[in-house]
């Protein structure tokens, strides 16, 4: 049988009283016939720690200094859950990511996991320890740590489950499951039962925080169904489907709202187009592991080149230096708007639902805003907004759609 998966979160291990309850929920799931790996993040605010003291000693600190200072944070998590554990008379043993043989390609700060050595994990489990894992990194091959970007510890643990033949995987954390948009913002917002992993990856994509856009992209990949539920909660939590989901077509087409206030928007132009241009921009911005969003590109009002998108607010300084870089070479101008928000309908069939945009668009003009940037998919439209405008947007759109509690409650007296 293969082993149980879970992983934690940082807020679910912040103090030595938080570790000892999660050794306890770890002690009550275990089964010694299966085993049992636990994933885990840094806890509390470890890492923004980190960060800081960081840029306390270096304004631009190097990204293989920063990746061998912020993996401490999950091997020290892992060691004190693996104490705790010991504590309550069960055997278990904390490796880091590269002893736990997961190797990662890519970037410093924004690695990729390119493949995962199970044996020593195997071993262990059949010494029948727990095994204790370290999120968010791994090895290069050459001796060299190299993490995955923050959040990166829901895609450890969705990794190992694949690699290790579970169905599913447990992601533990402070909320109670997936949520239809922000309920620090939206206070009316519940819990979804459910979710199909693709709309739940571009929920990810779109700002909503529980679970890394890449963890759920990896679980539906390997068919695997991933729950999402409260460390400390007996509610069932959200589960994200690995398969599609069975959907009606008369089906609300719009299942959450999401907000990202940690965005930019840039705007890079040229005063000579030429073929590639674009091509040769974007592989700048690759090689750098920043990932791109709302992308548009042409000169609609002249001569002359130009190109827009969202960038991600974590891979703001590693996208200037390569912006920087294009400049240099392509001989291109870049601005960088960091006063804008990203809100995001997600759904399913949403260009068959134009109208869903069309309304989208009408509750930002009642609410006095304009839309400076539109994109829209099957999953997903999302606009950039004014930074301060987008808590009330959230709110409208949430109340407009009918996402709400109590709009859900209504919708089930009327269906019966």
């Amino acid at each position: 049988m293969p082993a149980a998966i879970q992983k934690f979160g940082g807020s679910s291990l912040a103090t030595p009283e938080k570790i000892r309850q999660v050794a306890e929920v770890v002690a009550r799931s275990h089964s010694a016939e299966r085993g049992s790996v636990v994933v885990v993040s840094a806890r509390g605010e470890e890492t923004d720690v980190l960060l800081s003291a960081a840029a306390e000693l270096g304004a631009a600190p190097p990204p293989r200094e920063l990746d061998q200072l912020l993996a401490t944070g999950e091997n020290a998590a892992a060691a004190l859950l693996a104490v705790a554990l010991h504590d309550r008379g069960l055997p278990a043993v904390s490796l880091t990511g590269p002893q736990a043989g997961i190797r990662v390609s890519g970037t410093h700060g924004a690695g990729m996991i390119s493949a995962i050595d199970t044996s020593r994990l195997r071993a262990e489990l059949g010494r029948g320890r727990i095994v204790v894992v370290s999120g968010f990194q791994g090895g290069d091959g050459r001796g060299e740590v190299i993490t995955l970007g923050r959040g990166g510890s829901d895609t450890t643990a969705v990794a190992l489950a694949a690699v290790l033949g579970a169905r599913a995987c447990e992601i533990h954390t402070d909320v109670p499951g997936i949520y239809t948009a922000d309920p620090r913002v939206v206070p009316e917002a519940r819990v979804l039962p459910t979710v199909d992993a693709a709309v739940m990856a571009e929920m990810a994509f779109a700002g909503a925080r529980v679970m890394h856009s890449r963890a759920v992209e990896l679980a539906a990949s390997n068919d695997l169904d991933v729950v999402v539920r409260g460390t400390f909660s007996a509610e069932p939590g959200t589960t994200i489907l690995g398969r599609s989901a069975d959907m009606l077509e008369t089906q609300g087409p719009v299942t959450a709202v999401a907000h990202d206030m940690n965005i930019a928007m840039a705007l890079t132009r040229s005063d000579h187009a030429r073929d590639g241009l674009a091509a040769d921009i974007l592989t700048e911005l690759a090689r750098s592991a920043v990932p791109i969003d709302l992308l548009s590109f042409g000169a609609p009002d002249g001569p002359g080149f130009r190109m827009g998108f969202a960038l991600p607010g974590s891979r703001l300084p590693a996208a200037r230096e390569a912006l920087d870089r294009i400049s240099a070479r392509l001989g291109c101008a870049t601005e960088v708007d960091e006063k804008v928000g990203k809100v995001s309908l997600v759904g399913v069939g949403l260009l068959n639902r134009p109208d869903c945009t069309a309304r989208l668009l009408a509750v930002l003009a009642r609410l006095g805003t304009t839309a400076s940037w539109v994109s829209s998919t099957n999953l997903r439209v999302s606009v950039i907004i004014p930074l301060d405008r987008v808590p009330d947007a959230v709110n409208a759109l949430h109340q407009e759609f009918g996402l709400g509690r109590d709009d859900l409650e209504a919708q089930t007296l009327v269906t019966a």
